[in-house]
């Protein structure tokens, strides 16, 4: 089944070219020229994957991430003229996973969108998975786990809810455990083709990742920074 794209893009052009080319690449794509509009589209059909403009008549992007986060896991990409690093923060906080600046490359949107569909397959019912797909990261309040195989991460009898970025970043650091990874690497593993904009942009999911994860995430001790290196996974 072909992936479900939803463009929210005010620009009646753009959307409809980035329509065009994007079914021409797989998608199933609906599109939205309005956030309302959007979120009616998530609640009511569901979405693999949105592409959101932030500069949109009535609800701006920003409050349409932030009212759609909670009631989807799709990865959400931004394609904005927006290019301060401030807006681009502001985005991933409200929870989008990446950010593509106008004007751009329709090879490299291709791209990001590839790049979020990699995700691990979840188990099915039933399904054996190896041990190795299950992290025990801290035994404090409660183990916290990482279930990798089933996408999932729980403290005690806690689900705690990842984003598809969240998740990827989880299993670079997990993979890595006890080892500093730099800015530069960790956009390498986990946005595939690299980010092209300014590294600050892992400091911003790493810090989301930490409220997850920490029970103190101003005093962290499971993601931990290594001044003027990067992050190192602890498990505990």
């Amino acid at each position: 089944m072909a992936p479900r794209l939803l463009v929210l893009e005010d620009d009646v052009g753009l959307r409809r070219s980035l329509r065009m080319v994007l079914e021409d690449d797989g998608y199933d794509v609906i599109e939205a020229a309005d956030a309302e509009r959007a979120l009616a589209v998530v609640s009511d059909h569901g979405v693999d994957l949105m592409l959101v403009d932030l500069m949109l008549g009535g609800m701006d992007g920003f409050s349409f991430i932030q009212r759609a986060r909670p009631h989807t896991e799709a990865p959400i990409v931004v394609v904005s003229a927006r290019d301060g690093v401030q807006d681009i923060v502001a985005a991933l906080e409200a929870g989008a996973d990446d950010y593509v600046t106008k004007p751009f490359v329709v090879e490299e949107v291709k791209a990001r969108l590839k790049a979020l569909l990699r995700r691990p397959a979840m188990g099915g019912p039933g399904e054996t998975r190896a041990r190795d797909d299950v992290f025990v990261l801290d035994g404090q309040d409660g183990p916290l786990v990482f279930d990798r195989g089933a996408a999932a991460l729980s403290r005690g009898d806690d689900e705690i809810h990842l984003t598809n970025t969240e998740f990827r970043l989880l299993s670079v650091l997990v993979d890595n455990a006890g080892r500093v990874l730099s800015r530069s690497a960790l956009l390498e593993h986990v946005w595939d083709q690299g980010f092209f904009g300014d590294e600050r942009i892992v400091d911003v999911h790493v810090r989301r990742l930490r409220k997850k994860v920490e029970l103190q995430p101003g005093s962290p001790t499971i993601l931990v920074t290594v001044r003027g290196l990067g992050y190192r996974l602890d498990t505990r």
